[in-house]
């Protein structure tokens, strides 16, 4: 067994909380896994995970030791994307992490052809709607909706994300047709809970209002929100990514109260300091060229990319 066998093994159990849990991941057995991270705090001479049959818990060494091994692990995933590049190929691992509604509606046919144009990639893509920390959590880049709040990223605009306020028309005959800001009051909504009551922001920049609507129902799911406005439980704001199909149909329609709301962007972000692999820039410009400008989903659009749901096929990139 070689030492970076051990710093696999022990990495994997960091971050998978366990060991079965880790093996599972790995491919191979618990005691195979039990023994490489026994044979590395052997070579290292120090305990590096306290073991109990509860429990599991790194400790002190562990934690300094943690952060050397990620810098080696990712030292020699570079090194060899960087021999695979070198002879015009793209291989090797890449770990994404993405929006859950986004990643299962628009990310996932995209992150298909991107696979089966560059067949040498090993993908993860972890679908989650916190913002992971995209170093501490070892990602190579994350995919996010919204605003960046921290310096220690390199940030790629991917599209633009318009919202939009959206009824079906079954709720908007039981309860009317809102036509300004002030009726929004006399109405229900379908709220975003990771952003609260505060989700429905007029404006941009220094001059944004924030509505207070009384809800209906709050939920952490854009795709459970769009379900739930087409079944007229009430108004929903949401992008244009999640309603594009159900206003095409006639399932939902936009209101208009004479303003718009916030926009967002669909962006690509990964760690500064480290050296962008060729991988990231080809997935960039194929998610790009994938979702269009403006993209796909966007309803100025039209019909024609509405039947294309998918997005216009890339050419290959090297």
């Amino acid at each position: 067994m070689t030492k970076l066998e051990g710093i696999g093994a022990f990495l994997a159990t960091i971050d998978a909380g366990s060991i079965s849990e880790a093996a599972r991941q790995l491919g191979v057995s618990k005691s195979v896994v039990s023994e490489r991270v026994a044979e590395l705090e052997r070579a290292v001479g120090t305990t590096l995970l306290h073991r109990t049959t509860r429990r599991l818990s790194v400790t002190e060494d562990g934690q300094a030791f943690c952060v050397r091994a990620r810098v080696i692990v990712q030292a020699l995933a570079d090194a060899t994307a960087e021999l695979s590049e070198r002879r015009g190929t793209l291989t090797g691992p890449l770990k994404l992490s993405g929006p859950v509604g986004f990643g299962v509606l628009h990310l996932a046919p995209a992150l298909a052809s991107f696979m089966k144009a560059n067949p040498g990639i090993d993908m993860t893509i972890d679908l989650d709607d916190r913002f992971v920390d995209a170093a501490a959590d070892g990602y190579d880049a994350v995919i996010r909706h919204g605003a960046v709040r921290s310096n220690r990223l390199i940030v790629k605009p991917l599209a633009p994300s318009r919202r939009f306020l959206v009824a079906s028309p079954d709720y908007v005959e039981r309860f009317g047709l809102p036509r300004a800001v002030d009726d929004l009051e006399q109405h229900k909504a379908i709220l975003y809970t990771n952003r609260g009551n505060a989700d429905w922001r007029l404006g941009s920049g220094r001059r944004q209002v924030s509505l207070r609507i009384p809800h209906s129902l709050r939920v952490n799911n854009g795709i459970v929100m769009r379900d739930a406005a087409i079944a007229g439980l009430g108004i929903a704001l949401l992008p244009a990514f999640f309603v594009h199909e159900a206003l095409f149909s006639g399932a939902l329609r936009t209101i208009d109260i004479g303003c718009e709301f916030e926009g967002a962007t669909i962006f690509m972000a990964y760690p500064k300091g480290r050296q962008v692999s060729a991988k990231i820039v080809a997935l960039t410009a194929w998610l790009r060229q994938s979702f269009g400008s403006p993209p796909y989903w966007d309803p100025d659009r039209g019909r024609r990319s509405l039947q294309k749901k998918k997005g216009p096929q890339p050419r290959a990139l090297p």
